[in-house]
C-alpha cells in the first residue's frame, strides 16, 4: 500500500524554498517538534528553532535549519511561514562553526545585549547541527 501525500509549502520572507507533495512533515514546534502526515487533524503553531524535515514522495528528505515562525496544516496542506530558513546542503560548517566561536568570545566580553548575542549562538549552533 503506497504512502498517501499532501501539499507542502516552505516560504520564508525571501521567498518559497519548497512546493510540492510529500509524504511527512516533521517540524520543531514551540512546545517540542511534531509531525505530520495525510489526514493530519487541523493544526496552527509555532515553529521555534530547529530542524525541519519533509519527506517527499520519492522518500528522499529535504531538510531545514529554521529560526522560528509558523505552520499551519488544514484540508492536507501544510503551510510553514519560516522566519529564516536554510536548507542542509546550502548550510556553511566552517562559517557557524566561526559564528559559534565569535558569539562565545562576545559573551565573554558583554553584560548589555547579551539575548542577542546568545540568540545568534543558538542560531549558529542549529545551523552546525542540521547541516550534520
Amino acid at each position: 500500500m503506497s504512502e498517501k501525500t499532501f501539499h507542502v509549502q516552505v516560504l520564508t520572507p525571501n521567498g518559497s524554498l519548497f512546493d510540492g507533495d510529500a509524504i511527512s512533515v516533521v517540524v520543531p514546534g514551540s512546545e517540542g517538534s511534531f509531525e505530520m502526515l495525510y489526514n493530519h487533524a487541523s493544526i496552527v503553531s509555532t515553529l521555534g528553532l530547529g530542524k525541519v524535515v519533509v519527506k517527499k514522495e520519492d522518500n528522499t528528505n529535504l531538510i531545514y535549519a529554521v529560526n522560528g515562525g509558523f505552520v499551519e496544516m488544514n484540508d492536507n496542506k501544510v503551510t510553514l511561514l519560516a522566519e529564516d530558513a536554510t536548507e542542509s546542503s546550502e548550510i556553511d560548517v566552517d562559517n557557524a562553526r566561526e559564528a559559534i566561536e565569535l558569539a562565545k568570545e562576545k559573551l565573554k566580553e558583554i553584560t548589555a545585549g547579551r539575548e542577542e548575542v546568545e540568540k545568534e549562538l543558538e542560531v549558529a549552533k542549529n545551523l552546525l547541527k542540521t547541516a550534520g
